[in-house]
């Protein structure tokens, strides 16, 4: 690698990058441009499209991803799932947990930094505090002054959006839920029950908190993942990391090169001019020996002022880190405009950085056991989840025995039993269903032959079952249902006595 003398770098533009560093109370987020900002904008603004959105798209008068509780149906993308589909939907969040820590131990934390709701709506925040307040050094120096005037209002600006984004959000939430047409008529009248409203209030409150105030603070003491994220993570994992053996030592800031003038200047004027002019030789040669052993990093600072977790990527991995890359965009850029090369930060791995080839694109970097593993619970995941959806239930029938009369003898021979039937239908296509009786002889039905599933879905319904060729105590029978397109059998027992 090539190295620029210490006496070619435009130090100046050096010193006007460094605007500031964060206090160890609050800090104050850079926005920075790159490539992973770019990359990172690519996923989470689709991801937030599709959450907004979603909510009011309907298909044949269906909403397109809904979770219905009085119905007990889930509707999937065209898709109509009962809750005895449930293990579904536990099946797809295994498939994605899996997901989750194979990516983990491939790339980190990048779902963290790229995908996750909690860094979304962070990035979010902070655009509408950048909007409003201004940039990062411009709302430092805001801070120290009086809140009055226009900063009043710009801060009042911030928080009033805030809150509308948090009020968004939530009611965009409870649409997957609740129809969210009903939902915002009821609270546009003041119909709504109390409880819809202290749900709103409480998620739009958290909301706000949440992204807004507390941020980074659930990353780290809310957030289980980036407690055992060491458990996950090799020698081979790739996170964002700063090269020490190229970084250090830092190269002196001019600031920095005058505060040891000042304090040769210092020498000089407490003793004799001899001293003095020996004073500045050393400085002279210390200059030189550190010019020929300095790294390439400047010691500029922007790599923590666009953290959005404020913490310093040259100390090292921290559980802090959320792997979104903001770190290596600044250096990039800081590097660029001074004429080294890029990835002084990049995303590497403890092996790479450590000189191992498999570290980087060696078949042991890609086929290790904790890698495999992972891939092939999450493939084992999905494939069950694909089944699962190619067996789902069109029609769900339930049939109960009357409790109170066990059987009930007409004359001599005949003899009836009382059973409760409910049909419900999770197929948009069925309009009727066929009900009869088989596994006994000379049997009677009495009730509903035809069930109308659009006039009454899920609807308890009483019938009674009677013969007169009955010869045995006990007898297995099946309630049948049919459609023009299925048919379900539902068993259950016949008594002609209680012995």
């Amino acid at each position: 690698m090539n190295k620029i003398p210490v006496t070619q770098i435009d130090e100046a533009q050096i010193e006007e990058i460094r605007s500031y560093y964060p206090p160890e109370d609050k800090f104050y987020v850079r926005l920075i441009e790159g490539r992973f900002q770019n990359l990172r904008r690519l996923v989470s603004w689709p991801l937030l499209a599709m959450f907004f959105s979603l909510v009011w798209i309907q298909v044949d008068g269906q909403p397109l991803l809904f979770f219905s509780f009085a119905e007990r149906t889930i509707y999937l993308f065209g898709l109509t799932l009962s809750w005895h589909d449930l293990p579904i939907m536990a099946g797809l969040m295994i498939a994605g947990a899996c997901l989750l820590f194979f990516m983990a131990v491939g790339w980190g934390r990048v779902w963290c930094g790229f995908a996750c709701p909690q860094s979304i709506w962070t990035w979010l925040f902070i655009r509408i505090e950048d909007w409003a307040e201004g940039k990062a050094s411009q709302r430092a120096k805001n801070d120290k002054l009086p809140l009055t005037g226009v900063r009043l209002a710009r801060r009042v600006l911030k928080h009033v959006l805030w809150i509308a984004t948090a009020l968004y959000t939530t009611l965009t939430f409870s649409g997957y839920f609740v129809p969210i047409q009903q939902l915002i008529v009821d609270l546009a009248t003041w119909e709504a029950p109390l409880y819809t409203v202290g749900w709103v209030i409480c998620m739009a409150a958290l909301t706000y908190l949440n992204a807004g105030l507390v941020r980074e603070k659930i990353c780290l003491h809310a957030c289980p993942y980036s407690r055992f994220q060491s458990v996950m993570f090799d020698k081979n994992t790739q996170t964002v990391t700063y090269d020490v053996a190229r970084g250090e030592p830092r190269r002196m800031s001019r600031k920095q090169r005058a505060a040891m003038a000042d304090r040769t200047d210092s020498v000089a004027g407490a003793d004799n001019l001899a001293m003095a002019a020996v004073a500045h030789t050393v400085h002279d040669v210390q200059t030189r020996e550190a010019a020929k052993s300095r790294g390439d990093c400047v010691d500029c600072g922007i790599c923590v002022q666009v953290c959005p977790v404020g913490i310093d990527i040259r100390d090292g991995l921290q559980a802090e880190c959320i792997d979104c890359g903001a770190c290596i965009d600044a250096c990039d850029g800081v590097m660029e405009k001074i004429g080294l090369s890029k990835g002084l930060i990049r995303f590497a791995s403890e092996a790479e950085l450590a000189g191992n080839s498999d570290g980087r694109n060696g078949w042991r970097a890609v086929f290790r056991p904790k890698l495999a593993g992972y891939a092939t619970v999450m493939s084992c995941a999905v494939v069950a989840v694909m089944l699962g959806f190619m067996n789902t239930i069109d029609l769900l029938v339930e049939v109960r025995r009357d409790r109170l009369e066990l059987f009930t003898r007409i004359d001599d021979q005949t003899v009836c039993n009382n059973y409760h039937l409910k049909v419900e239908s999770f197929n948009q296509g069925i309009d009727a269903v066929t009900v009869s009786v088989d596994g006994l002889s000379g049997v009677k039905l009495h009730g509903q032959k035809e069930i109308d599933i659009k006039e009454n879905n899920a609807a308890w319904r009483s019938y009674r079952v009677c013969t007169s060729q009955a010869s045995v105590p006990r007898t297995e029978i099946q309630f049948v249902f049919s459609t023009p397109d299925a048919e379900v059998r539902k068993k259950t027992t016949f008594l002609t006595s209680s012995i």
